[in-house]
């Protein structure tokens, strides 16, 4: 697609909304916007959000899942980009479900949910899926703190991710894969992702080049 004049929806956790970056213009929304010459980034990342449904859910924004999200988007938008799933292993309590789901309340089914609603939302429009970034030491399932073990690997997250994207059709940037950040290098973590999860300004600008040039593939 063209990206020049184009409007894109980023929908997506705290690294969306901006978190790790020294200001809101070295976000990767905000520095793809003016890199690649968007009319537009309309970014709808909340800090702390999973994709899927929990099962007690109260009014903080903390639990406005993607699925609940997803209808308060720019109907207009030209593409919609979706970044998530590091919050479901991280910190969720929805279970992981099985492939057949097609409710919000499981990971495989929320995924569903919203791809499904994406899809016809824009329909004949690019929606696009961004796999989660490695985090420093903690990919693997584990109580912390007398908190809930997450259910599965962060990879099962990711791999369920790319499942159901493939199953619909929608292009997946498989960030795990190829984003050439992982906090487990002592270098790129200093330099890269300090506090082992959320980009720097110098991590935000790769994954703003990465997104965008895929975006223009589309």
């Amino acid at each position: 697609m063209i990206l020049k004049g184009a409007t894109v929806n980023f929908l997506g956790d705290s690294i969306t909304e901006g978190a790790g970056a020294s200001c809101l213009e070295k976000c990767y929304v905000s520095v793809l916007e003016k890199e690649f010459g968007l009319k537009k980034a309309n970014n709808y990342g909340i800090g702390g959000t999973r994709i899927a449904r929990q099962p007690v859910v109260t009014d903080s924004p903390f639990d406005q899942d993607y699925c609940m999200r997803m209808s308060t988007m720019d109907e207009n938008a030209d593409a919609v980009v979706v970044f998530g799933g590091t919050n479901d292993f991280g910190h969720g309590l929805a279970p992981l479900g099985v492939p057949t789901d097609r409710t919000p309340d499981t990971f495989w089914g929320a995924c569903h949910y919203l791809m499904d609603g994406l899809m016809s939302r824009y329909v004949g429009k690019p929606v696009m899926i961004i796999t989660p970034l490695h985090r420093l030491g903690e990919e693997n399932p584990k109580g912390d703190g007398g908190k809930p073990a997450s259910v599965a690997p962060l990879r099962v997250y990711r791999d369920i991710l790319i499942s159901v994207a493939q199953y619909y059709g929608l292009p997946v940037l498989d960030l795990y894969s190829v984003s050439g950040m992982q906090p487990a290098n002592p270098v790129c973590r200093e330099r890269l992702m300090p506090d082992g999860l959320h980009p720097s300004d110098e991590g935000h600008a790769i994954l703003a080049r990465k997104i965008g040039l895929f975006l223009q593939t589309l």
